[in-house]
Parts: structure tokens; sequence; C-alpha cells
């Protein structure tokens, strides 16, 4: 069940709700079946003791554990998201530092660098956007190769650097965006154990069914239903921040976005107006008039 789980909850959000919710409803008109069942075939018992137990003592502690672990699932979730959202402000902050870094080298080298890093920065961004499984699987090769080109572009560059203090700078700066894309892939692949989420149905079925061995009235039988589809858009809410591929709550692209449009709107030549061959180009201009 558990290596099966893993499959099913790649499913639309929509079935698996519904999903749920039948087995959940089944669940309970099981339970009141087999109430019926017990009444029917001990019609001379007094079952008002052993409905007492039910309602009283089992039935809270069954829905009591269930909170929990509904509660525990939940945070599990939430703080995989809370380290993905993070990871998108590290890791823009690392691309912002490497270009401005790669501006201080000279060309060719300089404008290679900062082609790569819109490029990648423009990747990064649409690798987070729902995309179709052979869509996804090219930008994560396109991922690559440009990781690749960052690398092999930076080593052509360090070799005009090298005898600078500054070099090592430049290199910690160019792997520390290596290493953040690592980080991020195994963050967006995080998931909540599968354990957890079988755990979790079982808990849901098992209250369920006391649920409907507690309840004697159709009226009882519908407000149970109504609670079972709060149950289930929990179960959904958590399923949706546990898919950042696939969910509808994904971690905001806010930091790479605005990087993306300052790296689109200032082309290299913007960090050149004080440097002197550019002063020298400028006071040629004035003289000229």
């Amino acid at each position: 069940m558990i290596q099966s789980l893993d499959s099913v909850t790649q499913f639309p959000l929509m079935l698996m709700g519904i999903l749920l919710f039948m087995l959940v409803v089944a669940a309970t008109w099981g339970g009141m079946r087999f109430r019926r069942y017990i009444d029917d075939a001990s019609p001379a018992v007094k079952q008002d003791d052993a409905d007492d137990a039910v309602k009283s003592t089992i039935l809270p502690a069954v829905l009591g554990l269930l909170s929990l672990l509904l509660g525990f699932t939940f945070s599990l979730a939430v703080d995989r998201y809370e380290t993905r959202r993070g990871s998108v402000l590290e890791e823009a902050n690392a691309i912002g530092t490497a270009y401005l870094q790669s501006q201080l080298l000279g060309e060719p080298h300089r404008g290679r660098l900062s082609e790569i890093f819109v490029r990648y920065t423009d990747n990064r961004i649409a690798l987070t956007s729902p995309a179709k499984a052979e869509e996804h699987a090219r930008q994560l090769a396109l991922n690559d190769q440009l990781l690749t080109d960052l690398w092999a572009a930076s080593a052509a560059g360090f070799d005009s650097i090298q005898h600078l203090d500054f070099s090592s700078t430049f290199v910690s700066s160019i792997n520390s965006v290596i290493d953040l894309d690592t980080s991020r892939k195994t963050a967006r692949m995080a998931r909540v154990p599968n354990e957890v989420f079988a755990a979790l149905i079982i808990y849901v079925l098992i209250a369920a069914a006391f649920i409907g061995y507690g309840t004697l009235t159709r009226t009882g039988f519908y407000m149970a239903c109504v609670m079972h589809i709060l149950v289930v858009l929990s179960l959904l809410l958590i399923l949706d921040i546990d898919r950042p591929n696939l969910g509808g709550i994904r971690e905001p692209q806010l930091p790479m976005i605005m990087l993306s449009q300052a790296l689109h709107s200032k082309s290299p030549e913007a960090f050149d107006r004080w440097r002197p061959e550019q002063l020298e180009a400028g006071a040629k201009r004035q003289l000229s008039k």
C-alpha cells in the first residue's frame, strides 16, 4: 500500500478528493450497518452501556488521535514549504552576487558570464511552473547545461584574475550558485513520508467507521458527511502543499523574478560609466563638441 501510495498521490487533487470522500462515507455507512446488524442479532441485549462507551471514550480518543496526526502531517508539509520558500531568496542573492562579481572581469568573459546568468535565472523561474513531464525534463537538462557553461566560463575568466586576491572570492560565489541549485532540487523533491500518509488515511477510515457506529439517524449521517468534507479538504491541502511540481500552492518566486527583471534591464555596459576608458571616451566626446 505504501509503495503504491506515491503514485496515487500524483493524481489530480479533484480526483483524490472524490476518492477519499467516497471511502470515508463508505466507512461511515459500514459502521452504521454494523451497528444495525448487532441490534438485529441481539434485540434483547441493551446497548446503552456500549453506546456510552463508544461515544464518551472511544470516539473522542480516535478523533483526538486523528487531529494530532493531521496537525503533525500539516506541520511536516508546511516546514518543507518554508524551506523551499527560503531557498528562493537565498539562491536569488547568490546569483545576484556572482553576477556583480563577474562584472569585474574583462571581456569576453564578463559578457559571456552575464548572458549565462540571465538565461540560468529565467530557466530557474520556468522550472517552478507547472509543465508536462517532457517539458520539465527539457528544462532540467537546460539547467544542467547552463551550470556546465557557467563553470566553464568561470574557469576561462579565472585565468585572467588568478594572480588577484579577488579570484578566490569569485570562485566561491560561483560555487554557491552551483551548490544552491542542488539544494533547491533536493528541497523540491523532499516529501512527507508515504508511511505518514498511509497512517493518516487509515486513521481517517477508522474514525469514520466509529462515527458511523455511533450515528443512529439520517440527520446524524448527513452531519457526519459534512465533517468528512472538512477532513478531506484538510488532506487535500496537505497534499497540495506537499507537491511543489503539481500542486497549486508553490513557493513564491518574487525574489527570482525581481532578479531576472534587474538582469534584463541593465546590460554589462551599465557598470562601465566610471571606468577609465569610459571617462576618456566621454572626455573625447566633450572635446569634439
